[in-house]
């Protein structure tokens, strides 16, 4: 029971994580802001094949992992980087905050929809994760109109009829795609230890590995 306890409280400190995250976000230390977003991002990706192997489920039944889950993934995947948005600049200023209360409520209604994954662990709809789109937003510093259109294209496919892949526990081509997860990690690591300004052919391979993921979504759908 002791160790099943110890996974939820792994959970957990992924809130942590989003409160260093805000701090480091109100302060305009970005780098420092998807270094705590990264580590919420990686407790994520760990905690589950810890309570399964540990049936947590069973063991602690009177605490849901799931909930706390969703509650920690609501504060790092679209809290903190809602917040980015409107505060860095990266939006025209007349729609940042518009546009902030829009990636706040759709992915609260996102994390509430129980039908959000599939037998075959896809996401059904893009599957809030800001976090990873914010920080593409600082990377290519794109024009304000054409990133407030990237906002606004996210949100709408949050409802739409798309799938978009869970990398590890996908079962099609699993190995490839863990190897691009792995790959995409270590690259995203490097440009924020340079200030979100890393060389062009690192941006480039982030930009190709943002491509093959989202293209493996669109694969099922040809191929259910």
């Amino acid at each position: 029971m002791a160790a099943a306890f110890a996974v939820h409280v792994f959970t957990a400190c992924g809130a942590g994580c989003a409160l260093f995250a805000l701090l480091a976000a109100v302060g305009a230390h970005w780098s420092a802001m998807f270094v705590w977003l990264g580590l919420a991002l990686a407790i994520d990706g760990i905690d589950g094949s810890l309570a399964r192997r540990l049936r947590v489920v069973e063991t602690l039944p009177r605490w849901s992992g799931e909930v706390l889950d969703l509650v920690v993934d609501m504060l790092n995947y679209v809290f903190v980087p809602a917040y980015a948005l409107v505060a860095s600049g990266l939006l025209p200023q007349p729609v940042a905050v518009p546009l902030g209360l829009v990636v706040v409520v759709t992915g609260a209604l996102y994390f509430a929809d129980r039908w959000m994954k599939t037998a075959d662990y896809y996401f059904r709809g893009f599957p809030a994760i800001w976090n990873v789109a914010v920080f593409y937003l600082f990377l290519l510093k794109l024009p304000g109109l054409i990133a407030a259109a990237i906002v606004v294209a996210l949100a709408v496919l949050t409802f739409a009829p798309v799938h978009f892949i869970h990398p590890i526990r996908m079962a099609r081509l699993r190995m490839l795609t863990v190897a691009a997860l792995v790959l995409w990690a270590l690259l995203a690591l490097v440009a924020v230890w340079r200030n979100l300004e890393p060389s062009s052919w690192i941006t480039a391979i982030l930009c190709v590995l943002a491509v093959y993921f989202v293209g493996i979504g669109f694969l099922r759908r040809r191929h259910p």
